[in-house]
């Protein structure tokens, strides 16, 4: 079996302008980025490439109307996709590096094949998807009430880059979100069974690094974090090469559909259901890779092992509010028909879970977490 693959060159850089001099940024580049991170950081430095802002065609997580959007306003032929953003301008990139896209739930659904036209350069700006280091692209589909994972080799960056100050740009709600979804990528590509000893030492430098930012947080206040950025970069980078090689499992399987149906962002979703899931595996029992995860969790939480899922719940809620499912307006009627999502639109991504969740176990976890 392989046991770890870097499809993507990783880069670092101290300034923006240092990155786009060494790139060569110009002229048959085409930039999808923000104008909020285009003004501060990047004004000026490319000035023939094509640039086009995400949130001129739309708002939130990448969805297909908001692809089909930016695909019409595209001007001419481009040798270069640049994507400058969090995960919904690096998902949205890494689709227009392809050859043929349309129609997109064709290509979700494995009807055209997933083969890349030109090189992809991805910049992260939130320290959660990891997905300038991934194979994997998440869009919304209205018309089916859920979102969609593609997973497919065409979607690796050809260059990851890191710059730690761009993530100043981000106002602490969605820097919470963004590492507590880096926190969920660690800790469920660390149990599934496609990790190997390599996969883990990337997901447990993650999990560590996270928890002890939040916890210089809890000790000296949101003042200390952009003392903190490069070690959340750089976690949510190392959880993205753990579960491109890994997966993730249960967690991000139940987020799709409650996500996609009541338009909850990613990294919250996720939040909502992180331990709840946890408490699951716990309670079916037989995992070994699930109790060496809560022993490794204690360590870092200063606790004991039958402690863990309080003492984790208790350090995030200083980073985040976590809500009921019920606050974002799911309720008992949906129980049913999301885990039949789950288990039928979502069954790869179960397939990498410790232990196996039946119908009743995912009805359960819902159920738990709907009135927490």
């Amino acid at each position: 079996m392989k046991e770890l693959s870097l499809q993507s060159a990783i880069h670092f850089f101290g300034t923006c302008r240092e990155f786009a001099e060494e790139f060569r940024i110009g002229k048959g580049d085409l930039v999808l980025t923000c104008g909020y991170l285009y003004e501060p950081f990047f004004k000026g430095l490319f000035p023939e490439a094509q640039i086009l802002f995400q949130e001129q065609f739309g708002s939130g997580e990448p969805s297909e109307p908001m692809i089909q959007a930016i695909s019409s306003a595209i001007r001419g032929s481009y040798s270069r996709v640049i994507g400058i953003g969090g995960g919904t301008v690096m998902d949205i990139a890494k689709l227009f590096a392809l050859e043929e896209r349309e129609p997109l739930q064709d290509l979700f659904t494995g009807k055209i094949p997933a083969r890349k036209r030109c090189p992809l350069v991805l910049l992260p700006t939130t320290c959660g998807t990891g997905s300038e280091v991934t194979n994997v692209a998440i869009v919304g589909f209205p018309a089916l009430d859920t979102k969609l994972r593609l997973a497919s080799d065409a979607l690796y960056a050809d260059s990851a880059v890191l710059i730690p100050e761009l993530m100043s740009s981000l106002p602490f709600p969605v820097f919470a979100a963004s590492s507590i979804d880096a926190l969920v990528h660690g800790a469920e590509s660390y149990l599934s069974p496609l990790a190997t000893p390599y996969s883990r030492l990337f997901s447990r430098e993650a999990i560590r690094l996270i928890l002890s930012g939040y916890q210089s947080l809890k000790e000296n206040g949101r003042e200390c974090l952009p003392s903190l950025y490069e070690d959340f970069l750089l976690a949510a980078n190392y959880a993205g090469i753990a579960f491109g090689k890994a997966g993730c499992g249960a967690v991000h399987a139940m987020s799709y559909p409650f996500g996609g149906k009541y338009h909850v962002a990613h990294g919250e979703s996720n939040y909502c259901l992180f331990t709840g899931v946890l408490s699951a595996y716990q309670r079916i029992g037989g995992s070994a890779v699930l109790t060496e995860l809560f022993d490794f969790l204690a360590s870092l939480l200063g606790c004991s092992s039958d402690c863990v899922l309080a003492e984790l719940d208790g350090l995030l809620s200083t980073v985040m509010e976590k809500k009921p499912l019920s606050a974002y307006g799911m309720d008992q009627e949906d129980l049913v028909p999301f885990a039949e999502n789950v288990l039928t639109l979502q069954a790869v991504i179960m397939s990498h879970n410790p232990v196996t969740l039946t119908k009743e176990d995912v009805i359960g976890i819902y159920r738990a977490c709907l009135d927490v």
